[in-house]
Parts: structure tokens; sequence; C-alpha cells
């Protein structure tokens, strides 16, 4: 189960929260991922769907569940 606070969030929100936590940009993201970081842009804002595997990628690159961003 998600924190509450956790549910609240918009998918953009998360990212940009979880990115400042780990002190990374976006584009350190993409190449720690391998996700282009016009995708990551994309899933922020609801044209792209994240689904599990970059779910999984994200998770590893900021230390977080995946499913912070499969139920966003």
């Amino acid at each position: 189960m998600l924190p509450e606070s956790i549910l609240d969030m918009s998918l953009a929100a998360i990212l940009r929260g979880l990115c400042y936590r780990e002190a990374i940009t976006q584009a350190e993201l993409s190449r720690r991922t391998g996700i282009p970081q016009r995708h990551l842009r994309e899933m922020e804002n609801s044209r792209r769907p994240i689904g599990r595997q970059n779910a999984r990628k994200l998770a590893e690159a900021l230390n977080c569940p995946p499913a912070h961003f499969l139920s966003a």
C-alpha cells in the first residue's frame, strides 16, 4: 500500500520529487534508465504510458518501489 501523500500526487510531482531527493536532473535520469528524455517529459505530462518495464527502470534509478509509477 502506498502512503496517502503519494496516492494524491501527480506523476510529474512524483518524478520531480524523487529526482530532487536523489539530486539528479531529468537528463541524468534519462542516462541512468536508458529512457529518452523526451519520453520522460511525455510520461510526466500523461502523453505516454509508463508501463511495467519503464516503472522498474525508474524505480531502480530513483530508489523507490515501481508501484509509485504504476498507480499514478
